[in-house]
């Protein structure tokens, strides 16, 4: 998800609105639209259609996550990392939350006997890496699969992605024109406490809206959960970019102009993913 711009410095006419988003705006908004077209599409063709994209988004983000990790010398098995991505991805959507727990158990006994089969040398780093990316993304995007699930799980997924995206895009606005106050300098100097209170803001408002004329939900409950949701991205924002600069790199990848990598787009959304499921429960069971 995108930063909370403070003021930006000045700068030439031609490179001013690159300089506040931080990024090729125009890209960005394009691949944007584009994914959330490909999402919709998906879900209003067939939920199962929507799992394939999920469990893609999966292991291309563990891809990314191990290729990130070997700037400071982890050495993550992707074998046993990627069956246990799909696999968890599959078990939360057939046999629900156990199955999800089981198979992240599961996944973390192989990476622990795959990678001892290699040797012992460097063995707790390289597992201590696999676990992590076993959790994130993997185990923490398969409470996508459970919302997807549910009789109404099409509906889950539309108010998730509406809440999250218009967290970000309350974020920027607020930012980019009000920014002052930096929430983070020192690990992301563009988010501010005024972009953060426009992600609020806008979580709430489109998080009553939509609980209520999505999933028949008390709108109250909606504001809630957005207001939840709002830190709960900011949160996810300030870890992957933590990540990053503890491992030395800005992207997590290449693959979305505008954006970076899969795990860029995804950064929020994983840690989003069990807040939003366990809040529907309680506001719209």
């Amino acid at each position: 998800m995108s930063d909370f711009p403070a003021s930006p410095p000045s700068a030439p006419a031609g490179t001013r609105s690159r300089t506040k988003a931080g990024r090729n705006l125009p890209a960005a908004i394009g691949v944007g639209v584009g994914l959330a077209v490909l999402i919709i599409a998906s879900l209003a063709i067939r939920r199962e259609a929507f799992l394939v994209i999920l469990v893609a988004a999966m292991v291309i983000g563990a891809w990314e996550m191990r290729r990130a990790v070997r700037q400071v010398g982890i050495d993550a098995p992707l074998v046993p990392v990627v069956i246990g991505a799909v696999s968890m991805v599959l078990a939360a959507y057939f046999r629900g939350a156990e199955a999800l727990i089981l198979t992240f158990g599961l996944t973390c006994v192989g990476v622990l006997v795959w990678r001892v089969a290699d040797g012992l040398e460097g063995a707790i780093r390289d597992i201590a890496g696999s676990l992590f990316i076993a959790l994130y993304p993997c185990f923490l995007g398969g409470f996508a699969a459970l919302l997807l699930a549910a009789d109404d799980g099409h509906l889950r997924i539309v108010y998730f992605i509406l809440v999250v995206a218009f967290s970000d895009i309350g974020g920027y606005a607020f930012g980019v024109f009000l920014g002052k106050h930096p929430m983070a300098p020192s690990l992301s100097p563009k988010k501010s406490w005024e972009g953060f209170a426009g992600s609020v803001f806008s979580c709430a408002t489109v998080g009553a809206v939509s609980l209520a004329l999505l999933l028949d939900g008390p709108w109250w409950k909606g504001a809630v959960i957005g207001v939840v949701v709002a830190a709960a991205a900011t949160v996810g924002d300030l870890i992957e970019s933590s990540i990053k600069r503890d491992l030395g790199i800005k992207d997590m990848g290449a693959l979305l102009p505008g954006h970076g990598g899969i795990m860029d787009r995804l950064d929020s959304l994983v840690l989003c993913i069990p807040v939003v499921w366990a809040l529907l429960l309680w506001a719209n069971p």
